[in-house]
């Protein structure tokens, strides 16, 4: 745990694991997120108020933009894998994959304790993982995603996308 300047311990946020489905046929899949976002104010150069979540008309009205501290990075992006697993379940579809989810609330400071739930948590909730997704990512443009292929630390790999 961090300490404040008068010495006083700060507990750190809880890391949420999530998991659903455990079909040995299914791969499983580790969706990591996080919800902590850096500061702002209005005056940065806000149209609306960061904190508040602002839906305006899109260009083509049949697009709708989404204005707030987080949108992209990264509250969007974990919201994203939530809805896709409720939409399966809303339609009925098998899920095609065992589904990990580990959401964080300190990747902007550095990911103070991650690493210690993850090296406690090796043995057991990461035990059955074959594959790790790190959605932490953005959109260059509104039509030009960003595609990580690797990162500091991570194997690196050639990936074609069509």
């Amino acid at each position: 745990s961090p300490q404040l300047p008068d010495g006083q311990d700060l507990p750190l946020p809880p890391v949420i694991l999530g998991e659903l489905g455990k079909d040995p046929q299914n791969p499983t899949v580790c969706f990591y997120g996080h919800t902590d976002v850096q500061p702002a104010k209005k005056e940065d150069g806000w149209k609306t108020d960061p904190y508040t979540l602002t839906e305006i008309d899109g260009v083509y009205l049949v697009i709708r933009n989404l204005y707030g501290r987080g949108a992209t990075d990264n509250k969007g992006p974990v919201l994203a894998w939530i809805n896709a697993v409720e939409t399966f379940r809303a339609l009925k579809l098998a899920m095609p994959v065992n589904f990990k989810f580990v959401i964080e609330g300190m990747e902007e400071a550095g990911s103070l304790g991650l690493e210690k739930l993850l090296e406690e948590e090796n043995q057991c909730f990461f035990s059955d993982v074959d594959y790790v997704v790190i959605s932490d990512n953005l959109w260059l443009s509104n039509k030009k995603p960003a595609l990580t292929y690797g990162s500091r630390g991570n194997a690196c790999f050639f990936v074609e996308v069509k």
